[in-house]
């Protein structure tokens, strides 16, 4: 019979899920005091871990899921998003990894939204969404969520999201194509920069009237986003984010 009287557990979390914790809770085995016998979710958001950056747990040993409740002297260790990991012998809490990543950005990352258009990925953002948007968008086409809100991640219906820990766009880029294991899935120049599109090559003469003199006098070959329209040509620009491109693909 629960009295009431407090019970203890013991938690270890691992890799990049530390970055939630306070210091002194950070690689390291530390007790959490409870009552009764809460979810394993709200346990680990409690801590300060949203569950969407969480794939495995375990349990004295043995995997759980994030409706487990939880007991007094369990230990907990808990593991975060195995994307090119396969521990299918274990109990996951989602039905399978994102092979294919595509992505919905927060307000706050219109510039990594760029960088990864540029490098091919498909990846929605406005700078308008509402949270309750980019979460139904998220779900109804299986977008993995990019923000730098953890409290976004922390919502209930959230599945598939990573809270990205750097404020420079250069630096961000290089963290989720490590995250996500994206560099051999890298297709420069398929998508519009600006609105997602995808770009196709078309007959010069079709964008005479968009470009500028000098890119209709010299360049043979044009681009143009089947969405928006934009028209797309290899100008002085191009090798400069050919450099950009190669500089991110030495970084992994």
């Amino acid at each position: 019979m629960d009295h009431g009287y407090p019970k203890t557990a013991e938690f270890r979390f691992y890799e990049e899920l530390n970055d939630f914790l306070p210091f002194d809770k950070r690689k390291t085995l530390f007790s959490y005091h409870f009552n009764g016998a809460p979810r394993m979710k709200d346990v680990i958001e409690d801590v300060g871990v949203p569950h969407t950056s969480v794939d495995l747990i375990l349990v004295n040993g043995i995997s759980a899921g994030l409706d487990y409740r939880l007991q007094h002297n369990d230990r907990i260790s808990v593991y975060p998003v195995f994307e090119s990991l396969d521990i299918s012998p274990l109990v996951r809490l989602r039905k399978s990894p994102l092979r294919k990543s595509t992505f919905i950005l927060d307000v706050h990352l219109g510039r990594l939204a760029k960088l990864l258009r540029m490098l091919g990925f498909d990846s929605l953002y406005r700078n308008n969404y509402e949270d309750s948007e980019i979460i139904s968008i998220s779900l109804k086409e299986k977008r993995v969520i990019l923000t730098r809100d953890r409290g976004l991640l922390k919502r209930k219906a959230v599945t598939h999201g990573y809270w990205i820990r750097s404020t420079k766009p250069e630096k961000q880029i290089q963290e989720v194509l490590r995250r996500f294991d994206l560099f051999s899935q890298i297709r420069p120049f398929q998508r519009c920069m600006v609105c997602n599109g995808i770009i196709s090559k078309i007959d010069k003469t079709a964008g005479m009237h968009h470009l500028p003199a000098a890119a209709a006098l010299y360049d043979k070959e044009f681009y143009a986003c089947l969405t928006c329209g934009r028209i797309y040509w290899k100008g002085s620009h191009y090798n400069k984010m050919l450099a950009h491109i190669n500089e991110l693909l030495n970084s992994q």
